[in-house]
């Protein structure tokens, strides 16, 4: 080819490709200058005392690393009124699914509103719904940011990014750890003293988060030098779903079970309240320890006597209220028959995300949410007073639905493997991990009494096998369910979070 029609091939390609790469350029701009800003002024009154903030709700734009925006994550900011400059902590906030939203967080009891449920347990599941001020807010010790993970909530990937980028233990960790750095320095807040909340997978997903904020060779390949001041976990679970967990372990599981079976028996007046509630919750946590679990393991090797067998169901009985009939086959109970089994005289099911809700045995049909007892009566006021919020509260005009949850494009997507290994570590491995690195980081755990889905036995026992260091991990247990702020449980839950916040930002 002569030179001179060669110099003209070259430069009509190297046209084409740079307008190609200007197009791109100019879409991303445009993508950015619509960037989502809503900043609204407000007075609260907590405790008593009146608070002024600030609500800031906007997108943070993600990048690859070829530095193309692939996705935006969508925050919700409430920045206390600081004239005097000081150095006021700030706490993360995300809900679990994997695949929901933080609309439940954001709603309970640490937020500047709450959803108004009547009754709070039990409640009515069709219009109209309440929104109210919550005085039991946490403003008052820290700024709050709640976080809609990509996907969720208003948050959505931006081609070229794709699913694969973000539905995966990794792929989320990394892709909050950047949103959460591009936050702090959008804000000037990197001398903060940092807090992470996380409800649900959220548990899991503030385990692994750390390290990601830490950065470092073998994990993100970056290093962001982001420590944390506490970490707060409810609806604990901390076991990976990967993990091939060995007959004896499964029995463990059971066996830790029995005292939420037992206090929800007691709440519904199933069994002889000749004891003081104190004093039946000892006796049944002693008897789940021992001899209930060394029965599991003496019928699983079939070593356990019929006499012996009959001792144990009928004390299983007395803690459980039900029926020897029940235990005819096994000693097990497992927590989606304990639910339909319980009031089925009464032709009732109970709830295994709170064990206090209850809706007709029959009928039912079977999705495991929307026909769940508490998810289908507290969902559709949240989602209600959610859109309240924004409409009355925060001057916000978005006219696209809000995905509070997104299992078919996430949930059902979600890599669970990890880059350690195909099965994954458990998220201990991961919190063990940070408290080595962060000598100061301490971690709040939490559970329901009440709730099945998470319940908090399996958390106990997983926390235990970690071998957390009892002046690092506290770990509390709330007479509510999954959602522990729910029933009278609210103000106790905020206020040992506010003394946690404090004690940490010392």
């Amino acid at each position: 080819m002569p030179n001179i029609a060669r110099f003209f091939l070259i430069t009509f390609f190297s046209l084409v490709s740079l307008s190609l790469f200007s197009q791109e350029n100019v879409k991303e701009e445009l993508v950015i200058k619509k960037t989502l800003f809503f900043s609204t002024k407000h007075t609260i009154d907590i405790n008593g005392k009146p608070l002024n903030f600030t609500a800031i709700a906007d997108e943070i734009f993600l990048k690859n690393d070829d530095n193309k925006v692939i996705a935006s994550v969508f925050s919700f900011s409430y920045i206390k009124q600081n004239k005097n400059k000081e150095v006021r902590p700030v706490v993360f906030v995300f809900n679990g699914g994997p695949g929901s939203s933080s609309i439940w967080l954001h709603l309970s009891s640490i937020a500047p509103w709450k959803v108004k449920l009547t009754p709070e347990i039990n409640s009515s599941n069709v219009p109209p719904f309440g929104l109210e001020n919550n005085t039991n807010c946490l403003l008052d010790v820290a700024d709050l940011v709640f976080i809609d993970p990509v996907g969720t909530g208003f948050s959505h990937i931006i081609s070229p990014g794709t699913p694969q980028d973000f539905y995966g233990v990794d792929q989320d960790a990394e892709s909050m750890a950047q949103f959460i750095e591009k936050w702090l320095i959008k804000n000037n807040r990197w001398n903060s003293p940092k807090f992470l909340i996380g409800e649900s997978y959220g548990s899991q997903r503030v385990s692994v988060l750390p390290r990601a904020l830490m950065g470092g060779v073998t994990y993100s390949g970056v290093m962001r030098s982001i420590t944390l001041n506490g970490i707060i976990m409810l609806g604990t679970t901390l076991e990976s779903p990967l993990k091939k967990l060995t007959s004896d372990a499964k029995l463990e599981r059971a066996a830790s079970l029995l005292p939420t079976l037992a206090k929800t028996a007691w709440y519904y007046n199933k069994i002889d309240k000749t004891l003081s509630y104190g004093e039946f919750q000892n006796e049944v946590s002693a008897f789940a320890e021992k001899e209930y679990l060394n029965a599991l393991l003496q019928d699983n090797q079939q070593k356990l006597s019929t006499t012996e067998k009959n001792v144990i169901i009928d004390k299983l009985c007395k803690y459980t209220g039900l029926s020897k009939d029940f235990f005819s086959s096994t000693l097990e109970i497992a927590p989606k028959i304990f639910a339909d089994s319980l009031l089925s005289k009464e032709n009732l099911q109970i709830g295994l995300y709170d064990t206090r809700y209850n809706l007709p045995l029959e009928h039912s049909g079977n999705d495991p949410v929307a026909d769940d007892p508490s998810m289908a009566r507290y969902v559709p006021g949240y989602t209600a007073a959610f859109r309240e919020l924004l409409a009355s509260k925060l001057n916000i005009d978005i006219q696209d639905p809000y995905k509070t949850i997104d299992w078919k494009n996430i949930s059902f997507q979600w890599q669970w493997a990890r880059k350690e290994t195909k099965e994954g570590p458990d998220f201990t491995d991961d919190l063990n991990v940070v408290l080595r690195r962060t000598p100061n980081l301490k971690v709040f755990i939490a559970g329901g009494s009440y709730d099945l889905a998470t319940p908090v036995g399996y958390a106990k026992k997983t926390t235990e096998k970690a071998k957390f260091s009892p002046d690092r991990v506290i770990f509390k247990e709330y007479e509510s369910g999954h959602m522990l702020y729910l029933g009278n449980t609210g103000k106790l839950f905020s206020d040992d979070l506010r003394s946690f916040i404090l004690s940490c930002s010392k």
